[in-house]
C-alpha cells in the first residue's frame, strides 16, 4: 500500500465506521491532536468519536504528500448520535513511521463553528 493509498484507506474506514481498520494503520502508541478533545492515544480518540457518532461522511478534496507526512484536505458530514448534523471542512496532517503506519494525526479545522453546535468546552 502507498503512503497514499494508506491514507485514502483511512478515510474510506472512517465513514464505513471501521475502527479496528483505521487502528491499523496507526502505531499503538500514536497520538491524535484534536483542536476539540486535545492529544490523545489513537484508541482513546477513535473509542471517544465512535461512542459519539451516528454517522459519517468523509470526502477528501485534496491530498498533499511531504517527505515524512501527508495531508489530506477533507469534507466531514458527521451525524451525532443526539441526531444533529455537523458539516465542515478540515485539514488531517499524518505523520508516517518506518513502517508507513501513522505515529501521529494532527486535525485542523476551524472550530468555532462546531463548538456552536455541540457545545465550548472552554465556555
Amino acid at each position: 500500500m502507498t503512503r497514499t493509498e494508506r491514507i485514502e484507506a483511512y478515510f474510506e474506514a472512517l465513514t464505513a465506521g471501521d475502527i479496528p481498520a483505521i487502528l491499523a494503520l496507526f502505531t499503538p502508541e500514536a497520538e491524535i491532536h484534536s483542536p476539540f478533545l486535545g492529544v490523545l492515544n489513537v484508541s482513546d480518540f477513535y473509542a471517544r468519536l465512535d461512542s459519539a457518532s451516528a454517522n459519517s461522511e468523509l470526502t477528501v478534496l485534496d491530498l498533499l504528500m511531504g517527505r515524512d507526512s501527508g495531508a489530506a484536505r477533507f469534507r466531514y458530514d458527521w451525524t451525532l448520535k443526539s441526531g444533529d448534523n455537523i458539516v465542515f471542512e478540515g485539514v488531517d496532517h499524518f505523520t508516517f513511521g518506518p513502517d508507513d503506519r501513522f505515529t501521529a494525526m494532527r486535525i485542523y479545522y476551524d472550530t468555532h463553528p462546531v463548538r456552536e453546535d455541540v457545545g465550548d468546552k472552554y465556555a
